[in-house]
């Protein structure tokens, strides 16, 4: 968490440590970023750094949330506009057709996202990415609660094995299309105008078929209705 003088700090300044700071982590992540870097491009001392922030993963784990939260800001407008009263898994279709758009013309936050994602230090990584499952969770939660209690989830369904796959298809379908290797099975690294919208639907089609109520079927005696 930042520290008492930074709170204090003038909203130039921490504006101009923050984008800084945003620059160097998108392009490098923890372990490459440098404090260096961040401080000459933000016209402060290095140690001041260390009198707004405990360390450098302090910095970075903050950086993370301000990113979370402008995607989280975003995408809870478009959830109201989207209606998340409508049946679940058309409405979750049309929220992944959003997500994809918003991480494709917004490449600041995608590399933000991919560096959380890809950070190879294991307690930055633990950091950044408790950082932003928080972010997803406290959106995607109540949503899921929603379906459920109208009934667009099967009644034995597990809530929380549906939020573990969320957690896995999100950020897949906002990075896969811009790193190669990542998704060789979708084509979503051999990208065409239209694919993420057809992954978009293969994953939902899967996810309905494991949590959706399924139809109930007459059973027939003689070609008739029993």
């Amino acid at each position: 968490m930042p520290t008492v003088t930074w709170s204090r700090l003038n909203a130039d300044r921490r504006a101009a440590v923050l984008a800084a700071a945003e620059a160097e982590f998108a392009a490098h992540g923890f372990s490459g970023g440098s404090l260096n870097v961040i401080a000459r491009r933000a016209g402060v001392a290095k140690g001041s750094l260390f009198q707004y922030f405990a360390d450098k993963r302090d910095l970075y784990a903050h950086i993370t949330d301000v990113g979370s939260q402008r995607v989280r800001r975003y995408m809870e407008d478009q959830i109201q506009l989207l209606d998340p009263a409508r049946p679940f898994f058309e409405f979750l279709t049309d929220l992944l057709d959003v997500w994809v758009a918003y991480f494709a013309e917004h490449p600041r936050d995608r590399a933000l996202h991919a560096a959380a994602s890809f950070e190879v230090d294991t307690d930055a990584r633990v950091s950044v990415r408790a950082v932003v499952h928080r972010h997803y969770l406290e959106v995607l939660r109540p949503l899921v609660i929603g379906a459920r209690t109208r009934g667009d989830l099967r009644a034995e369904a597990d809530n929380e094995a549906l939020l573990s796959l969320l957690l896995m298809i999100l950020p897949h379908l906002a990075l896969a299309p811009y790193v190669r290797g990542m998704d060789p099975v979708l084509g979503l690294d051999e990208l065409s105008p239209e694919q993420p919208a057809l992954v978009v639907r293969r994953y939902v089609a899967v996810l309905a078929a494991a949590f959706a109520p399924q139809p109930q079927h007459t059973a027939t005696i003689g070609g008739e209705q029993s």
